[in-house]
């Protein structure tokens, strides 16, 4: 009995495209979590308040949640400061942020928790939980 590979039987083209789609498609282990990444922090201003996130939920500065651009909503993350070893935990839960150099937005309770309010912005390493 002769053992063919499915491209033998294809054309070059189809299975050159064949090729590309499964490279395409094929996923990472499921344990694979982003690498940690650094950049500048900063947080909601007050009158986003009861807003609506694009998870869909009201803004609620006490709730410990954040905005990233990319992370899909609900995942987790630790967010450290670096210069004074303060750590939270956030779940995504909107977009942003919008402001350039900036990595990810954190709600009022957050950022206290991160000694950051009178700042504004601060330094922070990015970490996803699950």
């Amino acid at each position: 009995m002769v053992r063919r590979f499915f491209c033998l039987t294809l054309p070059l083209h189809l299975c050159a495209v064949a090729l590309i789609v499964a490279a395409a498609t094929a996923s990472a282990p499921a344990d694979t979590a982003p690498a940690p990444r650094s950049g500048m922090a900063s947080y909601y201003s007050d009158r986003f308040q009861g807003l609506l996130t694009a998870s869909g939920v009201p803004f609620d500065q006490q709730a410990m949640t954040a905005a990233h651009r990319k992370l899909p909503m609900g995942t987790r993350v630790r967010v450290t400061r670096p210069a004074t070893d303060q750590s939270v935990e956030v779940v995504i839960n909107d977009r942003g942020p919008y402001a350039q150099g900036r990595i990810i937005d954190l709600s009022r309770r957050a950022a206290q928790k991160l000694d950051m309010l009178e700042r504004g912005v601060a330094r922070v390493t990015v970490t996803v939980i699950d």
